[in-house]
């Protein structure tokens, strides 16, 4: 369903009174770069299909966003910080220490990435992290010393793999799911494989050697794609002996075309994904002051508007760019309605 063809159904899903007075008129959000594109898509639509101001959404990370949360309460502060994480003691206590001590925890949904290739084509039906390691990392373990990688087919990576050539395509570096394939596959496959430990051994700090594992061969066997799932399919069906990588969502309404494989021996599902089951998958938040909840117009009907079902829901937006829906979204939406903050109890 394309951005114009939603706004009939859309406009149904929040007030759109915006007469609020306030020294501050539009949202303010900054935080994950995962979470950046889907807050991006959502500011769009709010902006687009309500009478408030489109969001300003900024990146930066987890970690900066939410210390911005954390500087105070007040128009000059954020209002919501995207994470790709919880957020920890330590940052709620920073808060509290600046007097931002009414904070909404809001899921928005996982960050789950599948490995899938060709119905027809070879046998790609189970992986583990170690393998895409060994196919893609840039400097891999070979013979107890790290050397560049020489491995050009899958079997050589894995002797249970097909025996064909290495063709990956995998999230490029702007690509919101980009984190959640090297911190959750190929940080995992170097240190699984020992070549973490080789790198430190050979003298790389800790942090120097995870940087070197996030690494990827630059020979053309591992191609990133900055575009969304439609490009990285197009390549599957022009390479059939390729294996991309695609939101859970995107390989479900192309299943017909693709098969999935197993990663660490599980299948991705939402219900696998959204248990923590499912190795390559993380959920995603953002935290909203309920402080500001009255003061800066439009801030809790962005929030809810975010978090509804033709939003964030199955075959919404979100999840058609990779977001894996949380099957909790009412639950959510209740606590944002009731403004139920993180030091209540409930």
């Amino acid at each position: 369903m394309t951005f114009a063809k939603q706004t009939a159904s859309i406009l149904a899903i929040v007030a759109v009174s915006a007469t609020s007075a306030a020294a501050r008129d539009n949202v303010q959000v900054a935080g994950s770069s995962t979470v950046l594109p889907y807050a991006s898509i959502v500011a769009q639509l709010f902006g687009e299909n309500t009478d408030f101001p489109t969001p300003v959404i900024e990146s930066g990370g987890s970690s900066a966003g939410l210390k911005r949360f954390c500087e105070g309460v007040g128009e000059n502060t954020l209002d919501v910080a995207n994470a790709s994480r919880r957020i920890r003691d330590r940052e709620i206590a920073a808060c509290a220490e600046n007097g931002v001590t009414g904070i909404i925890e809001v899921r928005i949904g996982y960050d789950g990435i599948v490995f899938a290739s060709q119905r027809q084509g070879p046998g790609f039906t189970a992986f583990t992290p170690a393998d895409i390691f060994n196919a893609l990392g840039a400097k891999v373990l070979k013979d107890g010393a790290i050397t560049d990688n020489p491995h050009r087919t899958w079997a050589e990576a894995n002797a249970d793999l097909p025996q064909v050539e290495i063709a990956a395509f995998i999230p490029g570096t702007k690509h919101g799911t980009r984190e959640v394939f090297e911190e959750k596959v190929l940080l995992v496959g170097c240190e699984a494989t020992g070549a973490l430990d080789a790198m430190i051994a050979s003298g790389m700090s800790r942090d120097a050697a995870e940087d070197a594992c996030l690494d990827v061969r630059q020979d053309g066997r591992s191609v990133d794609i900055d575009g969304d799932y439609t490009e990285t399919l197009a390549r599957i069906d022009a390479n059939p002996e390729g294996v991309g990588v695609f939101g859970l969502a995107f390989y479900e309404n192309n299943a017909d075309r693709l098969k999935v494989a197993t990663m660490g021996g599980v299948a991705p599902t939402t219900e696998t994904i959204s248990s923590g089951q499912y190795p390559v998958s993380r959920p995603l938040y953002f935290y909203l002051k309920k402080a500001h909840i009255g003061v800066i117009p439009g801030l809790k009907d962005y929030a809810q508007f975010f978090v509804h079902d033709q939003i964030a829901g199955p075959g919404g937006p979100l999840a058609n760019y990779g977001l894996v829906a949380d099957p909790d979204l009412a639950k959510t939406r209740a606590r944002i309605e009731g403004e139920v903050t993180m030091d209540s109890g409930i």
